[in-house]
């Protein structure tokens, strides 16, 4: 695990902390529907006031993912994206960012066959902070692990409500960053969370961790998003703007004029939500 303050992630939620209120964390697929508006969408991100950006590499068997999501990595994959292209993709973003931590969530093929320690040094030179592979189990994670620590960047490890305190220390052994939480079982985008369940289990890891919690899948709406901001540390929304950007493309699957503002306008709406939980919270 990283030293605390020492990376963008850490400073971000000692920010948030100062603050006293919860982050928004975006998800969307790198390259989706096609690099140029991909990369248009995420340097607007910031000032629509996204806290971290979450970067899915598209891949062909996104097997956690919804139908949402898994439309998202179909289109761009047609649009020629990659590993290699959601790298470029980052570091261009960088060009003219240099705050706002980025996570690349993905499978452990793609990276696999990039080669896991060329993976790390690049993403850590693109600017990534940060690493969620949702079918990389902490036991499995030691090809991944090393050369991860080695480049400085964090590796997210996944907790889910059936995550029990005799299998809590293995999820948190090594992990970095931020715990994401599963809201919900299955896939993303399906379903959502009652915010007391998810209060509830936040206690149990906050118990056997001092990391921040970010809690994911299920949360589309503001209002949603603020009621899971009031006890988690960030709300991660992925599938809901997914939907945005497929919800604007013609019958060629182009961008259709003003998607990149729209989906702005949708962040804006969210962040406004997070930002104003728990001051708006029931006494």
């Amino acid at each position: 695990m990283s030293a605390a303050g020492s990376t963008r992630l850490a400073r971000r939620f000692v920010d948030l902390g100062a603050q006293g209120r919860g982050g928004l964390v975006t998800y969307l697929t790198a390259g989706d529907p096609d690099y140029e508006t991909s990369l248009a969408i995420l340097r607007g991100l910031p000032k629509a006031g996204v806290d971290a950006i979450e970067i899915g590499i598209p891949f062909s068997d996104p097997m956690a993912d919804g139908p949402a999501i898994q439309a998202a990595g179909l289109r761009a994959l047609k649009a020629g994206g990659s590993l290699k292209r959601t790298l470029e993709l980052v570091a261009a973003f960088r060009r003219d960012d240099r705050d706002t931590p980025i996570v690349l969530m993905g499978y452990y093929n793609p990276i696999y066959r990039f080669g896991v320690e060329r993976f790390c040094a690049e993403a850590r030179r693109a600017g990534v902070d940060g690493l969620i592979v949702v079918d990389l189990p902490p036991e499995e994670d030691h090809e991944l692990r090393p050369h991860a620590r080695a480049a400085g960047l964090d590796v997210i490890r996944l907790a889910t409500p059936t995550t029990d305190a005799t299998r809590l220390p293995a999820v948190l052994d090594g992990a970095g960053g931020f715990i994401y939480y599963v809201a919900v079982l299955g896939v993303t985008g399906t379903r959502s969370a009652a915010a007391t369940d998810v209060a509830k289990h936040l206690a149990q890891i906050r118990r056997m961790s001092n990391l921040p919690i970010a809690v994911g899948f299920g949360i589309k709406t503001p209002a949603q998003a603020a009621e899971i901001a009031r006890s988690a540390d960030a709300v991660v929304v992925g599938s809901a703007l997914v939907e945005t950007i497929a919800n604007r493309l013609d019958a060629a699957g182009k961008p259709k004029p003003g998607l990149v503002e729209a989906l702005h306008a949708d962040v804006r709406a969210l962040a406004n939500a997070v930002r104003g939980a728990r001051a708006k919270a029931p006494a």
